[in-house]
Parts: C-alpha cells; structure tokens; sequence
C-alpha cells in the first residue's frame, strides 16, 4: 500500500492581485506617533505600531494634511512639511504626491494621473 503525500499551499506564493492600498512606514519617535494618532482618526487608514517603526496604511487614497499634523504636534500651522515628512517616512508604497500643503498617497497610479499629468486617454 502507498501512502500520497501533499504539500500545503504556501502563504509565501505569489500574488499579482491589486491590493487597493496605500500606505507609508514612520520612524516611532515622537513625530511619527503623532503622525500615526492624525493619521488614525480616518475612516479608511489602519495604524500598527511596531517596535522600531509605524505602519499606515489606507485603502484607496489618504492624505497627509500638514497643518493637521502641525496643529497636533502644538506647532504654528506651516511647521511641518514635505521636508518633515520625508524625514520622518522611512518607506511607502503606492503613488504619491507631494503638494505644498499635503501629501496625497493613491493605491491606484490611475487615479493619481491628474495630478502628474498623465493622460489616461487612448490614441
């Protein structure tokens, strides 16, 4: 009598499916955490806090309004900034957009092409 083996099914395997998310890491220092709190009060964003860093990521689209996060670090609005956002994300993934007052992070590049002025349109 033969006995048949199978293998299971890995959760490593690939997987090409669109995600329909965005999403950044922050440094766990002070800055971060009070990114990550605004952050965490959309409906859309999921914050996990990690020893060394902060995920957040989004389903869709989120936006990173700097004067939000000046305001709730205690700071005048203008303190922070692309600059300090950028300092303090240690990666992301998605699209994103830099404007002079937020930053705007897409899962979809399509539905960034307004913004980087791609046309979607066919010839």
């Amino acid at each position: 009598m033969s006995t048949a083996f199978t293998t299971a099914e890995s959760p490593f395997k690939s997987d090409n499916t669109p995600s329909n998310k965005c999403g950044f890491t922050l440094m766990n220092n002070q800055v971060g955490a009070v990114v990550a709190e605004v952050m965490s009060g959309m409906d859309n964003v999921t914050v996990t806090p990690l020893p060394s860093m902060i995920r957040v990521d989004a389903i869709g689209k989120m936006e990173v309004v700097y004067d939000e996060i000046s305001e709730a670090l205690g700071e005048e609005q203008g303190y922070f900034d692309a600059a300090q956002f950028e300092e303090n994300m240690s990666t992301h993934y998605g699209r994103m957009i830099h404007l002079d007052d937020r930053t705007i992070m897409f899962a979809n590049p399509e539905d960034a092409a307004e913004y980087i002025g791609f046309d979607l349109t066919t010839r």
